[in-house]
C-alpha cells in the first residue's frame, strides 16, 4: 500500500465514523438506494462504503451486496451494524482507485459520500465505469463544495498539511460538470440533483465542532496537523464554530449533497 493510501485509511480509522453516521446522516444511504431503484437479486457495488451507510439498506432490499472501503476498521464497525438490522452482505477490502473486482461485474455501483475522497478522481471514477455492466447504473451522492460540508472543508483547508501532488478536492465531486466530465461520453441518461438534508443534532456551534473533533477522521487529522500551535487551534475552533453558527437555525442545518445517477452505455 502506498504512503499516500496508508495515510488516507488512517485518518478513516480514527474518532468514530460509525457513530456519526448512524446518528447525524441516516437517512442520506437509505435515499441513494431509494435512487438506485434496487430489486432482489441484483449485484450490488458499494464503493468507499465506510460503515455501510447506504449498503445495509441496499442489502434489506434482497439485492446481492458488497460493502467495499480502504479501511478495515470501517467494515468491521459495519458488520455489527448489519448483524444488528438483520442485514447479509459482503465486506471487502478495496481501493476505490484500484478495486479487485471483473469488468462489469455489477448491476448497480453506487457511494454515499465516500468515493469523493478518493484523491484521484478520473482514476476513481473509470473504475466506477469499469466494474458495472453495460446499462447498468452508476449513482452517488456527494456532499457540494457550496453547500456546509464543502465549505467545512474549505475552513480547514489551511490548517491542514498541503494535499499530495494531482490530489483533487473531495467536494468537486458535488459539481454536476465535474462529474459529468470525469464520466465522459461512457454513460447516459445522467442526471443532477441538488438536495439537502436537516441536521437536527446539534443544538449550539460549539457542539458540532467539539462533535467533529471528536468522531470524524478529517477533522481529527487537521487538528493533529496543527497540535503544536496553540494559536493555530484557537483560530480553527472558532472559524468552525462560526460557520456553523451562520447555519446554525432553531430547528437545526440544512447540508446540501449531489445525487447523480447515470446508465452505463
Amino acid at each position: 500500500m502506498s504512503e499516500l493510501k496508508a495515510k488516507h485509511r488512517a485518518m478513516w480509522a480514527q474518532g468514530d465514523y460509525a457513530a456519526l453516521a448512524r446518528e447525524v446522516i441516516p437517512e442520506l444511504g437509505a435515499s441513494l438506494v431509494e435512487a438506485c431503484d434496487l430489486r432482489p437479486g441484483q449485484r450490488v457495488l458499494d464503493v468507499a462504503a465506510g460503515t455501510g451507510n447506504a449498503a445495509i439498506p441496499a442489502a434489506l432490499t434482497g439485492a446481492d451486496v458488497v460493502a467495499s472501503d480502504l479501511t478495515p476498521e470501517l467494515l468491521k464497525a459495519g458488520q455489527a451494524v448489519a448483524a444488528q438490522r438483520g442485514a447479509h452482505l459482503n465486506w471487502e477490502v478495496a481501493d476505490a482507485e484500484a478495486m479487485p473486482f471483473k469488468d462489469a461485474e455489477f448491476d448497480v455501483v453506487m457511494s454515499c459520500v465516500g468515493v469523493m475522497f478518493a484523491p484521484n478522481h478520473q482514476a476513481a471514477a473509470d473504475e466506477l465505469v469499469r466494474v458495472t455492466r453495460s446499462g447498468g447504473t452508476i449513482a452517488l451522492l456527494n456532499w457540494t463544495p457550496e453547500g456546509f460540508i464543502g465549505q467545512m472543508f474549505a475552513t480547514m483547508k489551511p490548517y491542514a498539511p498541503p494535499p499530495p501532488p494531482g490530489a483533487q478536492p473531495p467536494p468537486r465531486w458535488g459539481d454536476p460538470d465535474h462529474v459529468k466530465a470525469l464520466f465522459g461520453d461512457r454513460v447516459e441518461d445522467f442526471t443532477a440533483t441538488h438536495r439537502t438534508v436537516r441536521i437536527d443534532r446539534f443544538k449550539t456551534p460549539e457542539e458540532f465542532r467539539d462533535y467533529f473533533k471528536a468522531f470524524y477522521g478529517p477533522t481529527i487529522a487537521v487538528y493533529r496537523n496543527i497540535a503544536d500551535a496553540p494559536e493555530r487551534v484557537a483560530e480553527l475552533d472558532e472559524a468552525l464554530a462560526a460557520l456553523a453558527r451562520s447555519h446554525l437555525g432553531e430547528e437545526g442545518m440544512d447540508w446540501e449533497y449531489l445525487l447523480v445517477t447515470a446508465r452505463k452505455i
